[in-house]
């Protein structure tokens, strides 16, 4: 009951709508992660030494699989709402557009030039808003590099745990109207992936450390001399 209605909140208080196998999928992660919690207050609680000495008593090879299985969960969680609540758009905007995405607003305010250490550049400002709150202002930029002739596009971006969002700097489109091809994302769930990994990644090194597998390592070296 905990991990529906923990579940449920969760997609309440998201900011885009999720399709069912979306809703199902946040709900299987909340279960995964609470049942991990809970098996480890078992466990702990079961030498009746308290929960900070009983959880120091438990391996770290149970500890570092609690680890990967919570890491696990949190990757599932990133992929499922980049899967579903991705938002990407091509737009051809002048100064002065709006775009809304994602309940963000994304005002192409002006274009202007920029020369840097070895390419020029044109930059496009776009500050970004939400509930009319200002949140950040993305820079994105079309170089071309001056002793090659190259020329690339400089995405602008901002993070943070629960969401990303791009904005990119495509061709002119009518240079009369400065009118630009301009791409917006909004990836949620990006941070979650990188947090799912880290957790991932810290279980195996913390199961690998255990003292067992060190002992059983040196048996076997010993056996080989």
């Amino acid at each position: 009951p905990v991990s529906v209605v923990t579940g449920a909140a969760l997609v309440a208080f998201s900011d885009g709508e999720m399709p069912f196998v979306g809703v199902l999928a946040v709900i299987m992660v909340v279960y995964v992660i609470l049942a991990q919690v809970s098996d480890w207050l078992q466990k702990a609680l079961a030498f009746r030494v308290g929960l900070l000495r009983g959880a120091g008593r438990l391996t770290r090879a149970y500890h570092g699989m609690l680890l990967g299985h919570i890491g696990l969960a949190v990757i599932v969680a990133g992929v499922t709402q980049v899967s579903f609540r991705e938002v990407e758009r091509d737009l051809r905007m002048v100064p002065g557009d709006v775009a809304e995405v994602a309940g963000y607003q994304f005002t192409f305010a002006e274009v202007t030039e920029r020369a840097g250490a070895n390419f020029d550049a044109i930059r496009a400002i776009v500050p970004v808003t939400a509930n009319g709150r200002d949140i950040v202002i993305l820079t994105p930029e079309k170089r071309t590099y001056r002793v090659s002739g190259q020329v690339m596009t400089e995405a602008a971006l901002h993070s943070n745990f629960f969401r990303d969002l791009y904005v990119a700097l495509g061709e002119p489109i009518d240079q009369a109207e400065q009118a630009w091809a301009v791409r917006i994302y909004y990836k949620p769930g990006i941070g979650w992936l990188w947090m799912g990994s880290l957790l991932l990644g810290m279980g195996g090194f913390l199961a690998a450390s255990d003292r067992r597998y060190r002992s059983k390592s040196s048996e076997q070296t010993d056996a080989v001399a």
